[in-house]
């Protein structure tokens, strides 16, 4: 059975419905539970399980600690081109924006790479716009062979691929696969991403399972939170972590929160997550997944980006640009895909990290 089976099941379900009927005694009943089921999660991500957010957070924090340490990974995004053929609404990158493109030389990445590595970052995030006639197969294998010579690890957000070319950039020195759904709800995804490969909905649900299958050790996987209604976006977006984690237990999944942020020709967000919903969704993944790993970008805001430390964030990314080049090169009129809230250097991150009484980690994995 694929994911997409699990979704289709779902999609007649009445989540309001649902969201409506849970009661303070089905919230207690679910934080009572040793191993929770997918109506669990459920009664976690409804209205009044915010009156219950203290007693997920300890519970929360305590499985964090047993299953991660006092411990938070950090890594770097690295654009390399911004080239793109699909027509994403909400996105800085899609095709119809009028802006001049960048693709980066391997000698250029190479520059990139030595800015990056010279911080003490050792994982290395790789991105790209969806254009694989501008960045082939080819492209990342050579820019993986140079990203082998700074980083320990290499993970890949580029466009979606068949289990084969996984196979060859698994076997280049890549070990770890980043894709979002971006919205679960089909009708949304249809009306977001109206032109291009990415309007293929089953393809892009399915690549982490092809990525797994490819040998990646590591899957990272989200939703973009302001496209879809939150609530169901999140308890999808476990139901697929879950499902990755019972299918492939040799591979590390991760979750993602993005909320939509600022991108030039970009639509507005139809669902606000608030900073609390952020923090409920985050503890009510960690109860229902132990295991998670959980991954805070530089959306979030300094500040509050502190406060997540302590409530089951595993992986914090520090010092991005989000532009292509935007470590070496520093071209004033780059285009970002989304700007960058938490302006803080590497070095202020780790700081902050240890603050917190916790230990930064700039690697945990060996390429070889």
């Amino acid at each position: 059975m694929s994911f997409m089976e699990l979704v289709d099941r779902f999609e007649t379900f009445d989540f309001n419905e649902y969201f409506q009927s849970v009661t303070r005694a089905d919230i207690q009943r679910s934080l009572n539970r040793d191993h929770l089921e997918p109506y669990d999660l459920l009664n976690l991500l409804s209205e009044p399980a915010q009156g219950f957010l203290e007693e997920m957070a300890q519970k929360a924090r305590k499985l964090t600690l047993q299953y991660f340490g006092r411990t938070i990974g950090l890594y770097a995004p690295m654009y390399i081109s911004d080239y793109c053929s699909n027509h994403c609404t909400y996105c800085g990158f899609n095709t119809t924006m009028d802006f001049t493109r960048t693709k980066l030389s391997l000698e250029q990445i190479e520059c990139e790479a030595k800015v990056i590595a010279d911080t003490g970052i050792r994982h290395i995030l790789v991105l790209t716009g969806e254009a694989p006639a501008k960045t082939p197969i080819s492209y990342f294998e050579n820019t993986i062979g140079i990203l082998k010579n700074y980083f320990s690890s290499i993970a890949l957000e580029v466009f979606p691929m068949d289990e084969e070319k996984y196979r060859i950039l698994k076997k280049a020195g890549a070990d770890s696969l980043t894709v979002y759904q971006e919205v679960y709800d089909k009708k949304i995804y249809s009306q977001v991403h109206p032109k291009g490969r990415k309007a293929d909905y089953q393809y892009r649900l399915l690549t982490p399972e092809r990525g797994a299958k490819a040998g990646f050790r590591g899957i990272n996987i989200g939703t973009l939170f302001g496209l879809g209604e939150p609530r169901t976006e999140a308890f999808v977006s476990g139901l697929h972590a879950k499902y990755l984690e019972r299918e492939f237990p040799d591979v590390e999944v991760s979750l993602s929160l993005p909320r939509m942020t600022k991108a030039q020709g970009g639509i507005k967000p139809k669902h606000i997550l608030t900073d609390t919903r952020f923090v409920q969704f985050m503890l009510a993944w960690r109860l229902y997944m132990p295991r998670l790993g959980i991954s805070i970008s530089t959306r979030e805001s300094a500040d509050f980006r502190d406060k997540l430390i302590h409530l089951g964030a595993t992986r914090y990314s520090a010092g991005s640009q989000t532009d292509v080049g935007g470590y070496a090169l520093k071209a004033n009129d780059a285009t970002v895909q989304f700007e960058v809230t938490d302006t803080r250097s590497v070095e202020e991150v780790s700081d902050m990290i240890r603050q917190s009484g916790y230990q930064p980690v700039f690697k945990d994995w060996e390429i070889f």
